[in-house]
C-alpha cells in the first residue's frame, strides 16, 4: 500500500515511538499517585514529554503544556473554557469542524467568519482558498474577545499568515488561539515568539505519536475553565479542582502509555529537525504536483505558491465523485488517500466543491519519490479514462 493519507493520521512512525510504548506498557504506573518506582517512572516520562513538546512548540515552560486525547478535545476545552454569553469571537472559513462545532454550540456567543479573498486560479476559475486578511478589521466589535484560526487548512494545505493574525490580535488586545493539528511537527513554530496565547495540537499526525494523544500549550497567566474536574493526585481535600497548570486542565488518569510514545516522537523530531521534515514533505509535494498540474481534467486546489503549503494537495478529476476516485485509487492502484468533505464544510463551500468533495493526497517524511511518482501516474490514467 502507498499510504498518502497522512493528513488524517501518520501511519509510519519512528521506531522509537513503538519502543517507548512497549516499555511504558511493561513499566508504567499512575503518575502522581504514589512514590513507588512504577508511579515515579510514569511521572518522569510524562514530564519529559512536556519538556520536549514545550521546546518543540515554543511554549514558555513544560508546565504550560497540558495533555488531552486529541486536538478536538483541546479545542472544546479552550473554547468552552474561555467564552460565554455576550462575547464575540472571529474565526475563518478554513476551520475544521473541531473548531466550528464547539463554537456553534456556545450559547450567547456571537461569531464572525473571515472569508477567502476573491483570488482565483486563472486556469480553472476556482478559489485557491487564501484568507482575506484585509477584512479582519471589519469584523471587529466592541465585545470581540479572540481570533480562533487554523495554522493550516486540512483541505488545501494553505498555511495561515500567523504574523498578520498576531499583529491584529495584539493591536486590539485579543486572544490568538491556534489550531495546529496540521502543522505541529511539520512546520517550525515558536508559540511565544509568534504571539500565540493558546496552541492546540494532536499527537497522531505530524507529531508522529500514537492516536489518542494531544494537548494544548497555554500562555502563562491565562486561566481556562476546565472541561472536566476530578482526581488530580494533589490537594485531595479541596472541594475545588487545582488551579495551577497543568493539573488545572488534566483531571483523572492521563494516557501515560500514549504520552510516552508522543514524548519519544517529539524528541525524534527535535533530533531530526522540523526544518528537515518540512523540506522532505515539500520536495514530495512538488514532485507530485509537477506530475499532475498540466493534466487535462484535473483541478488542483490551494495556494499555487507551494512554499505556503503543507504537504497536502487536494484535487478533483473531471466531475467524478471524490469518494469514488479515492476508492478507485485504492482498489486499482493500492494508493490510500482521503475523499469527501474532510470535516471542512466552509472551505468546500468557498471552493465550490460542496457536492463533489475533493481527493486529498497528504505526504509525510516517510514517503518516497517513487510513491509520489506512482500517485501522479495514477491520477493521469484516471483523468484519461
Amino acid at each position: 500500500m502507498i499510504y498518502l493519507d497522512n493528513g488524517a493520521t501518520t501511519l509510519r512512525k519512528p521506531e522509537c515511538v513503538k519502543e517507548a510504548l512497549l516499555e511504558a506498557m511493561a513499566s508504567m504506573g499512575n503518575s502522581g499517585r504514589g512514590v513507588h518506582d512504577a508511579s515515579l517512572y510514569a511521572g518522569r516520562t510524562i514530564y519529559r514529554a512536556r519538556e520536549s513538546l514545550a521546546e518543540l512548540l515554543g511554549a514558555a515552560a513544560p508546565e504550560q503544556v497540558a495533555f488531552t486525547a486529541n486536538a478536538t478535545e483541546s479545542l472544546n476545552l479552550v473554547l468552552g473554557g474561555l467564552f460565554g454569553p455576550g462575547d464575540h469571537v472571529i474565526t475563518t472559513v478554513c476551520e475544521h469542524n473541531s473548531v466550528l462545532r464547539p463554537l456553534y454550540r456556545l450559547q450567547g456567543v456571537e461569531l464572525s467568519v473571515l472569508p477567502v479573498k476573491a483570488a482565483v486560479d486563472s486556469k480553472d476559475g476556482r478559489y485557491i482558498g487564501i484568507l482575506a486578511y484585509d477584512e479582519l478589521e471589519s469584523l471587529l466589535r466592541p465585545n470581540t474577545k479572540a481570533l480562533i484560526i487554523t495554522h493550516a487548512s486540512n483541505l488545501t494545505g494553505n498555511i495561515t499568515d500567523l504574523e498578520r493574525a498576531a499583529a491584529f490580535t495584539k493591536k486590539h488586545s485579543l486572544l490568538l488561539i491556534v489550531d495546529a493539528a496540521q502543522t505541529a511537527g511539520t512546520v517550525p513554530m515558536d508559540m511565544e515568539r509568534m504571539g500565540i496565547d493558546v496552541l492546540c495540537f494532536t499527537g497522531h499526525k505530524g507529531l508522529y505519536g500514537p492516536q489518542g494523544t494531544g494537548g494544548l500549550c497555554v500562555r502563562p497567566g491565562l486561566s481556562i475553565r476546565p472541561l472536566k474536574v476530578g482526581g488530580s493526585g494533589i490537594h485531595s481535600f479541596d472541594r475545588e479542582h487545582p488551579s495551577e497548570m497543568p493539573a488545572a486542565l488534566e483531571a483523572g488518569t492521563l494516557n501515560g502509555h500514549g504520552i510516552a510514545g508522543l514524548g519519544a516522537a517529539a524528541r525524534w523530531l527535535l533530533e531530526t529537525g522540523v526544518e528537515q521534515i518540512r523540506a522532505r514533505e515539500q520536495a514530495l509535494l512538488r514532485r507530485f504536483v509537477d506530475g499532475v498540474k498540466e493534466v487535462e481534467g484535473v483541478t488542483l486546489y490551494g495556494n499555487p505558491d507551494l512554499d505556503r503549503r503543507t504537504g497536502i494537495q487536494s484535487l478533483n478529476i473531471r466531475d467524478y465523485d471524490s469518494a469514488r476516485v479515492a476508492d478507485w485509487l485504492y482498489e486499482d492502484y493500492g494508493i490510500a488517500v482521503r475523499g469527501g468533505a474532510h470535516c471542512a464544510p466552509l472551505m468546500h463551500e468557498a471552493l465550490g466543491t460542496r457536492e463533489q468533495g475533493a481527493v486529498r493526497f497528504s505526504f509525510s517524511y516517510f514517503n518516497t519519490e517513487a510513491e509520489a511518482d506512482e500517485a501522479a501516474a495514477a491520477v493521469r490514467e484516471l483523468a484519461e479514462e
